[in-house]
C-alpha cells in the first residue's frame, strides 16, 4: 500500500477528502443506474439497447466500486480510523447506496 501513498502525497489532504466524497456519490449514484438497467433488462431481455445499456452502466459502477476501493486505505490514515471503521468502510461498498452513508457519518473530523 506504500505506492498508494506515494500517490496520494502529491494532493492535499483537503483535495483528497474531495475526490472521495465525489467517489462516493457517483458510485451510489451509479449503483441506482445499474439498478434501472437490471430492471429494464428483465422488461426487455431481446432489446439491443438494454444490453448496451446495462454493458455501460455496469462498467461505469465496476469503475466507480474500484476507485473508491483504493481510495479506502488513504482515508483510513486521514481520517484515523480504527480496524472497526475500516472494514465497516469496506464492507459498505457491497450494499447499495452505503457509501453515502460513509461519506456522511464516517468521513468526517469532528466523530468523536
Amino acid at each position: 500500500m506504500d505506492f498508494l501513498e506515494k500517490i496520494f502525497a502529491k494532493y492535499s489532504q483537503e483535495q483528497v477528502i474531495k475526490w472521495f466524497r465525489r467517489i462516493c456519490l457517483a458510485e451510489a449514484l451509479s449503483w441506482f443506474f445499474l439498478f434501472t438497467a437490471m430492471i429494464w433488462i428483465r422488461v426487455d431481455p431481446h432489446g439491443i439497447i438494454p444490453i448496451v445499456y446495462i454493458s455501460t452502466i455496469g462498467s461505469i459502477h465496476g469503475l466507480f466500486f474500484t476507485i473508491y476501493l483504493i481510495f479506502l486505505p488513504s482515508m483510513r490514515k486521514i481520517f484515523a480510523w480504527d480496524d472497526e471503521d475500516f472494514v465497516f468502510s469496506l464492507i459498505s461498498a457491497f450494499f447499495p447506496f452505503a457509501t453515502i452513508w460513509i461519506d456522511k457519518k464516517l468521513a468526517r473530523f469532528d466523530r468523536e
